[in-house]
């Protein structure tokens, strides 16, 4: 049996494929092979060509398909993780309308920010679990206020995943997880916010019938089927953004447990049982991948959009090296703490943690008669590290404390820059592991296709590849503090 895992993020898609019955990956591959842009044709605004996702998918599906190592009419369900927040609308013959607003945009805050003062701060919090910000429903008003022809025309509102599930299957699903992402989702009555339809004057037809994340989101029709050599009426059995998904490619189900990644955006990510809610929405809660109406398991998000992408840009513009593995290395050959350079890595929109400020990236005290292009690859990951601590201290205010942290041995976590900083910065060991989100996402799809008893059977074999303790927590804590005294410069 095997299991076919769907990862759809910013910069490329991943696909893998997972035997069920020994829990190993056979394939992984990444299409394209340069990052996927971001159009931004205005400032703080960023889209993406759904149609765009849907051809790289395919074409990421024939790739592993080329490696000849599985017979893919072997492949029994379809898994499909997601970019978070984006927002995807079709009109009634599933023609998309407009690009998607991404989760990065930032155009939406203002009418956020007025929705969570006119419907009222403590109603949002203790109801939506988070403030309106710029997530889905406040890019959905804007599209009502800015364009109002294309909001006239949609039938369905979808998030990046459920349009992939569309196009392979001409079914339109969504789920609560789906829903809470986007602001609207009524945590304490559960049901579809009433105060987010009427605030903005959405109809509740726009949302796709909601089913729970493991299940069947619709079947392979026989066009992607032959298109794609898979089997007619393979089940899609699972879809889930990228950060739940994350937490549970890396076995993170459970009250306390707590998982992290750091690819365009950085992310700490713990699960709990209550309904709690930081009082500036600084953090986010959302659905877990297994909340249910009976079982409250909630995703405490920190979300920090300036990480990997600030690291992405040194690549792309600081020196004449253009490979992250020789930027690590050139990374190790500086002292930490770069000789006093500092970098403030957010310059990707607005930032929740600052109650959805725009501060920008910089780079500070640097001396143009000392620093080099090493020294500012060590910073920008240092920067990235310090972001992360700020980021926990405020999951710390709001009773996550990890003990430990699970991570996926991928983007910054490569870095053992990034690591050693990342650990001793925050003070917590790591646990890293040999996955990522596609085949997170391949094994969710089994559970919620049946070929799994349970998740506790699909992670038998589930074990760390390296754990990491802090050495050296007292130094980082003091250049931390340093850091942060910059920083509050500027927030």
């Amino acid at each position: 049996m095997l299991l076919l895992g769907i990862d759809i993020g910013t910069s490329s898609i991943k696909v893998a494929i997972v035997d069920a019955a020994s829990s190993k990956t056979l394939v992984t591959v990444q299409y394209p092979d340069v990052e996927t842009p971001i159009n931004s044709n205005e400032p703080n605004w960023a889209e993406q060509d759904p149609e765009i996702w849907w051809e790289h998918v395919q074409q990421a599906i024939l790739k592993a398909h080329a490696s000849k190592k599985y017979n893919p009419l072997d492949i029994q369900s379809i898994g499909i993780a997601y970019q978070m927040h984006g927002l995807v609308l079709v009109d009634k013959h599933q023609k998309v309308l407009r690009d998607s607003i991404i989760w990065c945009d930032s155009r939406a805050v203002e009418i956020g920010n007025k929705a969570f003062k006119n419907i009222g701060e403590e109603k949002c919090l203790s109801h939506l679990l988070n403030a309106p910000g710029n997530f889905t429903a406040s890019k959905l008003a804007w599209v009502k206020e800015n364009e109002p022809a294309i909001f006239e025309k949609i039938d369905k509102l979808m998030l990046p995943g459920d349009f992939i599930a569309m196009k392979l299957t001409g079914s339109i699903s969504t789920s609560i997880a789906a829903l809470s992402e986007g602001i609207f989702w009524d945590f304490k009555n559960k049901t579809i916010s009433k105060d987010i339809l009427e605030y903005f004057g959405f109809s509740e037809s726009v949302f796709p019938l909601v089913q729970d994340v493991f299940s069947t989101h619709g079947i392979l029709h026989s066009h992607s089927a032959t298109a794609l050599g898979l089997k007619e009426g393979t089940p899609i059995s699972y879809k889930a953004g990228d950060q739940p998904n994350n937490a549970l490619s890396l076995n993170v189900f459970e009250p306390g447990e707590v998982a992290a990644t750091a690819g365009t955006s950085g992310v700490i990510y713990g699960v709990g049982d209550t309904l709690h809610y930081d009082k500036a929405s600084r953090i986010n809660q959302f659905a877990h991948v297994n909340y249910t109406q009976e079982l409250n398991r909630l995703g405490m998000l920190l979300c920090i959009n300036g990480t990997g992408i600030m690291n992405s840009w040194a690549k792309k513009w600081i020196g004449d090296i253009h490979d992250y593995t020789q930027m690590n290395m050139e990374a190790s050959t500086i002292a930490i703490g770069s000789e006093g350079l500092q970098v403030l890595p957010f310059g990707n929109g607005a930032e929740r943690i600052f109650n959805n400020k725009i501060i920008g990236a910089h780079f500070l005290n640097l001396n143009l008669n000392q620093h080099t292009a090493s020294h500012m690859y060590r910073a920008i990951q240092e920067g990235i590290a310090f972001s992360f601590r700020y980021g926990l201290d405020i999951m710390r205010a709001n009773g996550i404390t990890p003990s430990i942290i699970r991570a996926g041995n991928a983007n910054l976590f490569k870095s053992n820059v990034f690591t050693e900083a990342f650990v001793n910065t925050l003070n917590v060991p790591v646990e890293l592991y040999d996955v990522d989100g596609s085949v997170g996402a391949a094994k969710a799809g089994g559970i919620g296709a049946g070929l799994y008893t349970s998740a506790k059977e699909a992670f038998h074999y589930f074990k760390p590849i390296q754990i990491i303790e802090p050495t050296v927590s007292k130094k980082y804590d003091e250049l931390y503090q340093h850091w942060l005294q910059s920083l509050q410069k500027f927030i």
